[in-house]
């Protein structure tokens, strides 16, 4: 949590680590199970490791506990060695993110976790709309953990030497937090990376920010009880300046002419320069001063654009990919019963509108190839969706959505 998505560029984004949490958000499917395997090199790495981390405070007993039922994962390192990161557009990322279910998933955690979220919000001066967003994005409000053995996966990357030096720290911040008691080593699970509990967090950000808000001792992120995570995720957005009442951002008209060279996070104003300029929110009106305020213009100016503010920033210490920012603020906004986006996005680079591409997934499905859903998002599913029909019908074989093949699949 202490380091930004820019800071970790080089090496933690193929890892799946950003920020607080794991990569971009948005839950990532459950991992498939991983089984360790005998591997000499690593009980050797191990071996080594324990008296570097008894320099760093480990107890004996805790390292022997710890490692007792630990082993060397190969999945981890093929995981780790085989990603391909997914560039989404801020138009797909939200149809995620805030999508129907997504959003419906999300009323009912709030309703159900109303009497905690109140007090948290209390405590933290984090909205309980704002937490929960971090929280579905996260880990789908709790669906979505990760079962993978911390010690296991995080001494599996440390012996592979990759990122040897930060996994080996979070490997001793994992230890810390077995020693501490707040939870067991069979307890200890995650994703393949590392990130833990419900809002996802590595272990160093656990150690800096986590807390036992219902007060029993312990600071459970891993429970089905999402108190302390939740709480935790409240304590490290007020830590980092959150400023309760205030929006992180909302959408805005752009004039005609609207030099782009103004937007993005490095130009700030006051809301009353930019409607000096023409800017207004989407109902004609100049925007209300929140503070200093960039515009933002994720798609080009042919998308949505935003003014974003100071609470902005502060999720950007949570994660600092402008589309998971966009996308916890706007879920956010979706969980208060605020509208969807109302600007327009623009085709993508193959001309397809987000209709094309659901009508696409539509009657693929309908032909027989299941794309998985008809959100419109072109994901694995998707492309393999396509790749079987167009080998099916001697089409070559390319795994991507056009216009071309929306007008075969009608007839």
């Amino acid at each position: 949590m202490q380091a930004t998505r820019r800071m970790m560029m080089l090496g933690l984004l193929a890892a799946g680590l950003a920020g607080c949490g794991g990569g971009m958000g948005l839950s990532p499917a459950p991992e498939p199970a991983m089984r360790a395997v005998p591997n000499p090199a690593w009980d050797a790495w191990v071996a080594g490791f324990r008296p570097r981390a008894l320099g760093a405070g480990i107890a004996p007993d805790t390292f022997d506990r710890a490692f007792r039922g630990a082993g060397f994962l190969p999945q981890v390192i093929e995981r780790d060695r085989n990603q391909t990161e997914f560039t989404r557009t801020t138009e797909d990322y939200l149809a995620i993110a805030a999508s129907d279910e997504r959003i419906a998933l999300g009323r009912a955690a709030l309703a159900r976790h109303a009497a905690v979220l109140s007090r948290i919000e209390a405590r933290y001066g984090v909205e309980a709309e704002v937490v929960t967003a971090v929280w579905g994005l996260e880990s789908r409000y709790g669906e979505r953990r990760g079962d993978v053995p911390v010690i296991s996966a995080l001494s599996t990357l440390a012996f592979d030497g990759r990122r040897g030096a930060f996994f080996e720290s979070q490997l001793i911040a994992a230890l810390k937090i077995v020693q501490a008691g707040d939870t067991d080593p069979a307890q200890l699970t995650g994703s393949w990376a590392g990130a833990m509990g419900h809002t996802q967090f590595i272990p160093t950000s656990y150690l800096a920010y986590a807390v036992d808000f219902d007060g029993d001792g312990r600071r459970d992120i891993w429970s089905d009880d999402p108190t302390d995570a939740l709480a935790s995720a409240a304590a490290y957005l007020s830590r980092s300046g959150w400023q309760r009442g205030q929006p992180w951002g909302v959408e805005v008209q752009l004039p005609a002419g609207f030099n782009p060279g103004l937007a993005g996070r490095g130009t700030t104003r006051s809301p009353s320069a930019w409607a000096s300029l023409g800017v207004r929110d989407m109902d004609g009106r100049a925007v209300p001063d929140h503070g200093p305020a960039s515009i933002l213009i994720p798609m080009g100016l042919a998308g949505p654009a935003f003014m974003v503010f100071r609470n902005f920033t502060v999720i950007t210490r949570y994660n600092n990919a402008e589309n998971y920012v966009i996308g916890v603020g706007h879920l956010s906004d979706r969980l208060r019963g605020r509208p969807p986006i109302r600007g327009s996005f623009p085709p993508d680079a193959r001309g397809m509108t987000m209709r094309d591409r659901q009508e696409l997934q539509r009657r693929l499905t309908a032909a027989g190839y299941d794309t998985g859903g008809t959100d419109g998002v072109i994901g694995s599913r998707s492309q393999g969706a396509i790749s079987a029909y167009e080998a099916a019908n001697g089409l070559p074989v390319t795994g991507q959505p056009s216009l071309g093949l929306l007008r075969r699949l009608g007839g």
